[in-house]
């Protein structure tokens, strides 16, 4: 029946886009091209939506690259030999093909190969012949790559000034009209040291830059500004000053337009355009373009000299002879002659396919899903998303991109995360992007974020790619997806449903984001229900029962392997040596097995009688003993910052550093806790949650002292994991997991599953704790290490997320603070835990 419904909704697709979708009048239909030339989706699963970051690259055109290289020999082209000629030669013509997909006459514009896209751009920047008369102009919605050229017109005393563009369309008697109309932002000035009197309006040049798509939102500009600007720009710049002098030039961003709609310069004819390859078609990497139409590229100011742009140099004396042709002067040293052999199997994919063809392509798929995500309603009737850009549907097909961008709401308007949609979209093997993709303007112009907003959040420490996605109630970025020539109805479909199953509440009331079911949600003053009718497989008439302490696990060593002990002290820290070493690379990063999964492959061992940590390892042959009160350098004491505090940590000799380096298969060095200081702590971003217990000590612990863990919650998840393969959910064989797979220090049982949530305190023996809250969990969880190596899934964390979720955090386990009460120290307590001992929760 699903399979059937599934049908009928694609069907319904393709009586609206099937004209345009697939490829219908192409050499290979859509689901040809991914059978044969993306097997690596269909076998991993993905689903991929990130194009604009970067598109995929085909098994075809690997192969042809492949063939190419293996059956031919390239010299560098600045040789004289015969296999460096032909080099050149492949050079020349790859030079003409970038013009030609750009519809660029040879004889106007020239092609100068670069690193990318931004180095495009940054050899506009530098080599522009600004002077203090000069305005560098650009639209708002551009990326920093652009942006960055601002320092170049601020640093010569040009006046820089963002804009924002609207066009309107009037209705007529011969038909539509279309009106551009511009607003100016305020006017930057930086280091006016130099008089303007007496410059030649004629020696003023102005450069204007914007994309010819957005990479935020998805939105087309008209190519006509480029006319309008070089043509007649008092038109829409109005009477300002600043905008007066001078001659007009223009820089395209096509970095992401040029993939679906690349600038037509015989009608447009811009003086700069970038692009780049592996946007176009995935490899590539590290090559783009600068399309420079030739009266432009001889007022750009080259001052640097290398290799390939001179015709003659002397050493000891000021003289060079630059070279006259403008891809030799502007290409420093050898270009990336492999690379830009490659480029031409990429062009022949997409010549195969037509540029208008991919278009329409992507544009069925694009509109599909803005049509889907803007249809979705919650319970209450609330729309669940928040599209950007301009969506009126007559101009949708013509003036948005292959890009979606938005924020999804839960039901009461407040607003989901967008790091919580990446994760979880991770889980159900969808790649998408969070954030605000480099473009600041439009990030600010669509999410409404004042200057004031901007700063501050920036002076709170928020910066790129940071875990705050929500900040004083408003979102600081977006979610992102794209498609590619390659992307599929299935794509879409799945990331449709995926938003709809994860993200839409049903029900006809404000549940606050909270995912959690038939348990309390708050950890703080709540009481748990009775309502176990979200548990699989409990039975009616469940019993509370009592709770004792089942195991003890330390971990002395953060991300490696711990050991559990039948008794063991602890202190103001937690568990007595639990975290207390640390893994850095020579980078100064903190290891953990986010990135080093073999690090869980390393066991430890600590002997309290011989005061030993034991470590071994299936890589090493010997088995490491360090000295718990020795062995470090007492003089090579070094500051490290983890987690938003300072600490001071000990160093080891060469011979243990090794051991480790061995043990994980990456150079690292052994560094051990000595103190923290608890005066200082990294600024917190206001109104963004931290789970870490900053009032306390700790070693080197994620989060707080102690992660506790119930036997029966875990029992109740392998419930659930088991039951979606039987439903054919997951589609693998079972998983089922132990308290282990999530490293709790303490494990309980007893009680109801997920009991442990509405603990606000617990009695351990004689001793007292707090909870500080859930743990919320990452993917972590889903390394599996089996005789000797890691297996990847997306099993427990899925399965958690489809029913442990709170605004953006997937919970499971708590988090404890040693408490003491009523002069608990001072009576000299027993300060040691003991497996078997009697739990008491408030």
């Amino acid at each position: 029946m699903a399979s059937h419904m599934g049908d009928g909704a694609k069907e319904e697709f393709l009586r609206d886009f099937g004209e345009h979708y697939g490829y219908p009048k192409g050499p290979k239909s859509i689901d040809q091209i991914r059978a044969t030339e993306f097997k690596r989706l269909q076998f991993q699963d993905l689903v991929y939506l990130d194009h604009a970051g970067a598109t995929l690259y085909s098994d075809l055109q690997m192969e042809s690259v492949f063939n190419d290289l293996t059956s031919n020999v390239y010299g560098n082209p600045h040789s004289q030999s015969d296999s460096s000629s032909s080099t050149l030669d492949i050079v020349k013509n790859a030079r003409l093909q970038v013009l030609d997909y750009c519809n660029a006459s040879p004889k106007e514009y020239k092609c100068i190969f670069t690193s990318g896209a931004t180095a495009a751009l940054k050899l506009v920047g530098e080599a522009f012949p600004w002077n203090c008369s000069s305005s560098f102009m650009y639209t708002m919605e551009n990326h920093n790559s652009v942006l960055g050229i601002r320092e170049y017109a601020l640093g010569c005393g040009a006046a820089a000034i963002a804009v924002d563009i609207e066009e309107d369309i009037h209705p007529g008697i011969t038909g539509e009209t279309l009106t551009t109309k511009m607003s100016l932002h305020q006017i930057q000035r930086r280091n006016v040291a130099r008089s303007t009197e007496g410059e030649s309006t004629g020696d003023v040049y102005n450069l204007f830059a914007f994309p010819s798509e957005c990479n935020f939102s998805g939105l087309r500009f008209g190519l006509d500004l480029v006319n309008i600007i070089k043509e007649d720009s008092s038109k829409i710049l109005g009477i300002s000053s600043v905008c007066k002098n001078g001659q007009w030039m223009v820089l395209i961003d096509a970095a992401k337009g040029s993939a679906t709609m690349p600038p037509d310069l015989s009608k447009y004819p811009a003086d700069f355009v970038a692009i780049s390859f592996y946007k176009l078609f995935g490899y590539p990497t590290g090559l783009g373009a600068l399309i420079v139409r030739n009266d432009a590229a001889t007022l750009l100011k080259k001052t640097y000299f290398s290799g390939g742009t001179v015709s003659a140099s002397i050493a000891d004396i000021d003289f060079v002879k630059r070279r006259e042709g403008i891809e030799e002067l502007f290409e420093d040293g050898t270009v990336s002659f492999l690379s830009i052999v490659s480029i031409r199997h990429g062009f022949k994919i997409l010549s195969s396919l037509t540029v208008s063809a991919i278009s329409r392509h992507v544009a069925s798929l694009a509109l599909y899903t803005r049509r889907m995500l803007l249809a979705m309603r919650h319970g209450n009737g609330s729309s669940v998303c928040i599209l950007y850009g301009h969506h009126n549907s007559k101009k949708l097909h013509h003036e948005m991109g292959s890009i979606i961008s938005f924020n999804l709401k839960r039901p009461d308007g407040s607003w989901y995360g967008y790091r919580e949609v990446e994760k979880l979209a991770s889980l159900s093997t969808i790649q998408l992007r969070t954030g605000c993709f480099c473009n600041p303007g439009a990030c600010a112009k669509y999410l409404g974020l004042s200057h004031l907003d901007l700063i501050s959040n920036t002076e709170a420490g928020h910066v790129c790619w940071d875990d705050h996605d929500i900040i004083n109630g408003k979102p600081v970025g977006a979610v992102r997806v794209s498609f590619g020539y390659m992307s599929t109805y299935e794509d879409a479909k799945k990331f449709v449903d995926f938003v709809a199953s994860s993200f839409v509440s049903p029900q006809n009331h404000i549940n606050h984001g909270n995912q959690m079911k038939g348990f309390c949600l708050e950890v703080m003053g709540s009481n748990c229900g009775n309502n176990l009718s979200a548990f699989g497989g409990l039975e009616n008439g469940f019993v509370d029962t009592g709770y004792y302490l089942k195991s003890i696990t330390i971990y002395p060593i953060k991300s490696c392997g711990g050991f559990s002990a039948r008794s063991w002290p602890f202190s103001s820290n937690g568990l007595t040596y639990d975290r207390q070493w640390i893994l850095k690379s020579p980078t100064g990063e903190i290891l953990t097995q986010k990135k080093v999964p073999e690090m869980g492959f390393v066991s430890t061992f600590i002997d309290l009688s011989q005061g030993i940590l034991f470590v071994e390892s299936p890589r090493c042959k010997e088995r490491l003993q360090i000295t718990l009160e020795s062995n470090v350098y007492e003089d090579a004491i070094e500051d490290i910052e983890l987690y938003g505090q300072r600490y001071k940590v000990y160093s080891y000799d060469n011979e243990t550093n090794a051991w480790f380096t061995e043990a994980i298969g990456r150079t690292c060095s052994l560094l051990k806790y000595s103190s923290f200081n608890q005066d200082f702590t990294l600024k917190k971003i206001k109104g963004a949650a931290t789970c870490r217990d900053m009032k306390n000590k700790l070693n080197f612990a994620n989060e707080a002292q102690f992660l506790l863990v119930s036997e029966e919650s875990v029992c109740d998840l392998n419930r659930r994991l088991s039951s979606d393969v039987q439903k054919g959910i997951s589609g693998r064989a079972i998983v089922q997991v132990s308290a282990s797979r999530f490293r709790p220090n303490l494990v309980v049982s007893g009680g109801r599953p997920y009991a442990e949530d509405g603990w606000r305190h617990i009695k351990i023996g004689n001793k007292h704790f707090s909870s500080l809250g859930g743990c919320n969990r990452c993917q972590i969880i889903n390394l599996a290490l089996n005789s000797g190596q890691v297996q990847k899934s997306n099993e427990p964390l899925a399965t958690l997320a489809s029913y442990r979720r709170v605004k953006g955090k997937i919970l499971f386990g708590i988090l404890l603070k040693h408490a003491t009460i009523d002069g608990e120290q001072q009576q000299g307590g027993d300060s040691w835990l003991h497996v078997g001992q009697d739990i008491h929760p408030d």
